[in-house]
Order: structure tokens, then sequence, then C-alpha cells
């Protein structure tokens, strides 16, 4: 798919998105006490962008990135009526993704582009902390990508992070009482501890 065909596919989901509160991700909703007091973080495919405005009102420094315009433009808005501060682009994140040494926090969320993985790594500045969360394939329920190359396989989260200090991972999938825990996504915190050559 080219990134035309891409944005036009989710600028005609986005159109049709009701506009209701949007939220954080669990990932990051659940662990803002590991954020630094300070720094530049980036939201990365952001969609309607949760993780950006839950950043910025951590008193990040907030970047929100997405090959949407009509999710860029709906996030504006309500940032905007919130009084809330972004730094908003369009962009093609897998044809731009984002420069070496550059961000404290990056967040994705319900996105995955194996590609990307060394170089949202490389983004990461000294004790930067990747916040990582998406869908797998051992789900419990029909949710998310009807696609597998777009569902994670077991660990798979966890090995492409393992250069990182883990501070947190969760992947429950289908083991023990499915009716209790947090199925269909796998969750990681890493921490960038090397310093960059």
């Amino acid at each position: 798919m080219t990134t035309t065909d891409s944005a036009g596919k989710w600028n005609k989901i986005y159109a049709k998105s009701e506009d209701k509160e949007v939220r954080a991700a669990e990932v990051l909703s659940n662990n803002l006490h590991l954020l630094p007091a300070t720094g530049k973080a980036l939201d990365l495919a952001c969609g309607l962008g949760g993780n950006a405005l839950a950043l910025a009102e951590s008193g990040l420094e907030t970047y929100a990135w997405d090959i949407s315009k009509q999710a860029i433009d709906k996030l504006r808005l309500y940032s905007d009526q919130k009084n809330i501060s972004l730094q908003l682009e369009t962009r093609d994140v897998s044809a731009s993704p984002p420069l070496p040494d550059t961000f404290d926090i990056i967040v994705v969320s319900r996105f995955l582009d194996r590609t990307l993985i060394p170089q949202i790594i490389d983004a990461l500045r000294q004790n930067g902390l990747i916040y990582y969360q998406t869908f797998i394939k051992d789900k419990t329920e029909d949710v998310g990508p009807r696609n597998p190359a777009y569902r994670l396989d077991a660990n798979e989260l966890l090995n492409f992070f393992q250069s990182l200090q883990i501070l947190h991972y969760r992947e429950e999938g289908r083991q023990g009482n499915v009716e209790l825990g947090y199925r269909n996504e796998a969750m990681l915190i890493g921490r960038n501890s090397e310093p960059h050559e």
C-alpha cells in the first residue's frame, strides 16, 4: 500500500470516528509514574492522540505524528479546546521515522511496523523510555486487525526491545481464566540505559 493509499484509508476511518473523549493506552495511563518530570515526548502514529494528551498533561514537550490529516485535525481541535500544547504533524512515520537521539519518551499504541523498531530504539535519548502496546495473535476476542501480519507472535514485542532494560512487560493471551486480566494486546516499557556511540 502506498503512502497516499494508507493516508486515504485512515482519513476515511477518522472522518467517521465519533467525537468522543480519547484515552491513553493502558501501558501509559497505568504507568505515568515512570515518566520524567521534564523532557521531549513523541506519540508515534498517534491516531486521535490520547497518549499525546496524557504526555502533555504530565508536563512533557509533546509531539504527535500520524499519517491521517483527519486525525491530526481532530487532535488539534481537541487540544486547542482543552488549552493543551502539542506539536502536531501529518507524517508517514514509516517513511520518515524519528531521528536518532531525539526523544526522552516514545509511545506507540495499536500500530505495528516491524521495520521501524531499530529506528525507534535509536531515537531514544540515554535513559529514554519506550511505552509500546499493540495486538497479539493469541487473542481471546475479535478485536484489532484481521491481518495477522499486524499482530505480534508470542514474546515478539519483548524480543524487539531486548537491548533495553525492561521495566514492564505483560502478554497474557489465552493463558488461564480469560475472563480476568488483560488480553488481546502485549505491552512493554523499556529504558535505553546505554549511551549512543
